[in-house]
């Protein structure tokens, strides 16, 4: 089985893995930093909100049995793409809304998928989430991985 790689940040990374592991075809999903300058970031370091690391999932997935594009609706479904570097209580830009593609064929399904929200006016505000290139994932330290399942949580609550 041939696998691909999603990298999406929508606020605190521990619901939206929970989130992404429910889904069919979806193989493996990490919790980590990506979009930041510092290498080898702790959690500590990202949330000084100065190294720039959105908190971000990477979906490992089988695109013959859930496409990038499934993916995408369930990142704009699962949280609030008009709120600039927030999602619920959790202010700063670690919490941004934004998508890594990893090929150009994601970066024009994102943008189509963007652009689509946009004309159907879905959202009262404009989308700011960011559409850029994958950068280095830092995997998040262990206790991080699976954190609401190791703590038999299901969900977060995101306004």
């Amino acid at each position: 089985m041939a696998t691909e790689k999603a990298t999406f940040g929508a606020g605190c990374f521990w619901g939206v893995e929970e989130i992404f592991r429910q889904v069919p075809g979806v193989v493996d999903v990490a919790v980590g930093y990506e979009g930041g300058t510092l290498d080898n970031p702790s959690y500590r370091d990202v949330c000084t909100d100065r190294t720039g690391h959105a908190e971000v999932v990477e979906v490992d997935y089988d695109p013959e049995r859930v496409s990038y594009d499934e993916l995408l609706n369930i990142f704009w479904n699962n949280h609030n793409p008009t709120t600039l570097n927030r999602q619920g209580p959790d202010v700063g830009t670690q919490y941004r809304s934004v998508v890594f593609y990893h090929t150009p064929e994601q970066q024009a399904t994102a943008a189509t998928s963007k652009e689509r929200l946009e004309r159907e006016g879905r959202f009262k505000r404009p989308i700011v989430t960011q559409i850029v290139p994958a950068s280095t994932f830092y995997r998040a330290e262990e206790y991080h991985q699976q954190y609401l399942a190791k703590h038999g949580l299901s969900h977060c609550h995101i306004d």
